[in-house]
């Protein structure tokens, strides 16, 4: 049989279709910060063949990202699989890996429709799945809801494409426009339903970023606290350029039960790295910006590569500053509280930041309790 070509046009999806891949995008976020490096799929199995639709079964990608949502629909479909139509949020994959293609699984499953909401950038796939589909005989339609699957898997597809992990900056502010004040105990500006929203906004990330100065303020544990998710505290960073991390620190002393890491430069001290690694830290280096710091351009290339996909920034508004002037953000959760009225000097937004909100479009707010949440994301 002659081989398809990588992209072709697909026939328009149907209001049944996209409730259907509303589904499957939703299964796929659900492991959201499970998955890494893989991207979060969900795919849905449907028998078509009545008058009503049946979901026959339902998977999403797991934890460490093997085995693929697919994988996981059709060893649930089984038999029932042959003949129904595959909803699945991302190209079914077409390269060998730890495992074998997808695409192959969906052929040997008898599948006789496949419903993907957007093609895959990673040149390994890049369209290859859907072709092996379409040669094997099978109808494919391409782009269902493909604004929300860029949406869901927008950290793989930054990584595939940029070499980097899609990075959402949180800064918390008062009604005044300020994060903190530079004398005293630290702000309280969000109240605890706002909280668990961003614990949950965590339990999503792959990994929690903040610098040595919220280290040194705060002593945070930068976990999940949420009950029944605390499984999921992701991998933790600190960008400290000089290893000024106290190595009685909490994010140190609990380095064995999270693993978390540590971006310094080159030029940070050897010692300090070894007191650190003692508590199982572990140390990055990268090379120093032209003022000594680290280069976070070359911090986060460093982290794609490892794996990581999504990387939730809770640092306070110099290294918040910083990424904004690397044009490293790609959204910002902007958290208005009303608790802390009247009090503050630092101001939540600095200059470069400032600079960069034409770069930034609002998509939705949020009222959390008593603080409104704004979500901006870069055009």
């Amino acid at each position: 049989m002659a081989s398809a070509p990588l992209h072709e046009t697909s026939p328009e999806p149907s209001a049944h279709d996209e409730r259907l891949m509303r589904l499957a995008i939703g299964l796929g976020e659900r492991n959201l910060g499970l998955t890494w490096p893989n991207p979060s799929v969900g795919s849905v199995v449907v028998d078509e063949s009545g008058d009503w639709p049946v979901i026959v079964a339902q998977g999403a990608t797991q934890k460490g990202g093997r085995p693929h949502a697919e994988r996981v629909a059709l060893a649930a479909a089984g038999d029932r699989a042959r003949g129904a139509t595959l909803y699945v949020s991302l190209e079914p994959c077409s390269h060998h890996g730890k495992t074998a293609p997808c695409a192959d699984a969906v052929v040997e499953a008898g599948i006789a429709r496949v419903v993907s909401a957007i093609e895959d950038p990673d040149v390994r796939v890049a369209g290859r799945g859907h072709a092996r589909l379409r040669a094997a005989g099978i109808p494919v339609t391409v782009g269902c809801l493909a604004g929300a699957a860029r949406q869901a898997h927008r950290g793989h597809i930054t990584r595939v494409t940029k070499g980097r992990p899609m990075l959402t900056l949180k800064l918390a502010r008062t009604t005044e426009g300020f994060a903190g004040t530079r004398q005293g105990p630290r702000l309280m500006i969000t109240g605890e339903t706002a909280n668990a929203r961003m614990h949950l906004m965590r339990a999503h990330a792959d990994a929690i970023m903040v610098g040595v100065g919220t280290i040194l303020a705060d002593d945070p544990l930068l976990n999940v606290r949420l009950p029944g998710l605390q499984a999921r505290s992701p991998v933790r960073i600190v960008i400290d350029s000089r290893l000024g991390t106290p190595p009685g620190s909490r994010i140190v002393t609990g380095a064995r039960d999270i693993p978390t890491w540590i971006v310094a430069t080159a030029a940070a001290a050897v010692e300090a790295e070894r007191e650190l690694a003692a508590h199982g830290v572990e140390v990055l280096r990268v090379s120093p910006d032209a003022n000594g710091h680290v280069a976070l351009d070359e911090a986060l290339q460093l982290l794609g590569s490892r794996g990581l996909t999504r990387v939730f920034c809770e640092g306070g508004p110099g290294l918040a500053d910083a990424l904004a002037k690397a044009d490293l953000v790609d959204e910002l959760v902007l958290v208005t509280g009303r608790s802390a009225r009247g009090e503050g000097d630092v101001p939540a937004l600095g200059l470069a930041l400032q600079d960069r909100m034409d770069d930034l479009r609002l998509v939705g707010d949020e009222q959390i309790g008593s603080d409104l949440f704004m979500f901006w994301e870069k055009s």
